[in-house]
């Protein structure tokens, strides 16, 4: 079944003009990038993308990361898209991510892992809204 999922080329990622690339990983396995915008992502929706978080210890660098500079964020979709989409990215640590993964090939560490994707369907539907509330399913 196809699905869709949200991507976030974070901004260590696109700094490096890495989105470009990566989206094209994307689309070279049978995804489709259904909308792509380039951002800068604030505060306020930081703090709804990443509300799971709030009480964890590393809350405030993680809103601190993803809002410091520009992202690109994008809708994929593809054939069992969400699933797909984790085994493309790879393990969030890239020193433990394989090669050939985004994550394994452009990952810097944990904290700057290059790229962001859903985990779940139900979290892509949500993020999916947060971002292109007009794109919502």
């Amino acid at each position: 079944m196809r699905e869709r999922t949200l991507l976030i080329i974070k901004p260590d990622g696109y700094s490096r003009n890495l989105a470009d690339p990566i989206f094209k990983r994307f689309t070279d396995n049978g995804f489709t990038i259904i909308e792509r915008r380039d951002m800068t992502i604030s505060p306020e929706l930081a703090a709804q993308h990443y509300a799971e978080h709030k009480e964890k210890p590393f809350y405030p660098s993680l809103i601190e990361y993803i809002t410091s500079g520009p992202v690109a964020v994008a809708i994929a979709e593809g054939e069992n898209g969400v699933a797909r989409a984790r085994e493309l990215m790879g393990a969030t640590d890239p020193a433990k991510a394989n090669p050939g993964t985004i994550r394994g090939d452009f990952g810097e560490s944990i904290d700057r892992n290059t790229i962001h994707g859903s985990d779940s369907l139900e979290s892509a539907k949500r993020e999916i809204r947060l971002y292109f509330a007009d794109q919502a399913e």
